[in-house]
């Protein structure tokens, strides 16, 4: 059963965070712009603060992050700069690649569209659940995929060949990422990268997040 509650209420009345507790899990999917976003946030601090399961689909996962660098890691105004173009701590934002492209009025480039592949980390959660559920359906269609060139950007520089690693695909549909000059200070609070997509160029994308010491709190990208 899916309960729809407004995140915009909760940001005039915070202390109404507290139904929130009936809930056996929360999700936070896909959005972009600022409506709610704030009320999205004070929601996942709730869910991370009670141990209430927690999946974050997208925007999820990025507003994960910044609830997690605002109230852990002491980076107060954390923001995505599709929000705060100002934010001296911009830990999702546009990378430097996507920009270039967007000055040459190349914006299609900018977005990460259809399926790419995920290496994921070893031992974490997500590796364990993909194991468990599909990640031999996965390794089939990575063999399909690497027979077209034309699709090579898909697979990124780890899953080019075949690998002892778990990797996987999943759809996308997005422009902003996590920003890579704050992932080390992340990881530093016990924030974990569970899985990543390694573009040719060598940037290292962020595709799945988890929390380990609690009950369930993970985020995906795609």
């Amino acid at each position: 059963r899916i309960t729809w509650v407004d995140s915009k209420r909760f940001e005039k009345h915070p202390e109404e965070l507290k139904e929130l507790s009936q809930f056996n899990g929360i999700i936070v999917p896909g959005g972009f712009g600022s409506s709610g976003v704030e009320g999205k946030i004070k929601s996942i601090q709730y869910a991370r603060e009670h141990d209430i399961p927690y999946l974050g689909l997208c925007y999820g996962m990025q507003l994960a992050t910044i609830e997690f660098a605002r109230n852990v890691c002491g980076m107060k105004d954390a923001n995505t700069t599709e929000v705060d173009l100002k934010t001296e701590h911009p830990v999702i934002t546009i990378l430097e690649s996507q920009k270039k492209a967007m000055e040459q009025g190349q914006f299609g480039a900018t977005m990460r569209l259809g399926a790419y592949a995920a290496v994921l980390k070893e031992g974490s959660l997500v590796q364990k659940l993909y194991k468990e559920k599909r990640l031999e359906k996965d390794t089939e269609r990575l063999k399909e995929l690497r027979k077209d060139k034309a699709q090579a950007f898909r697979l990124g520089e780890n899953a080019s060949n075949p690998s002892k690693e778990a990797i996987i695909l999943e759809r996308h549909r997005h422009r902003y990422e996590v920003n890579p000059a704050f992932i080390d200070a992340l990881e530093k609070e016990g924030f974990v990268f569970s899985g990543c997509h390694f573009r040719s160029d060598g940037t290292k994308l962020m595709e799945f997040m988890e929390l380990p010491k609690h009950k369930y709190f993970v985020g995906t990208q795609s």
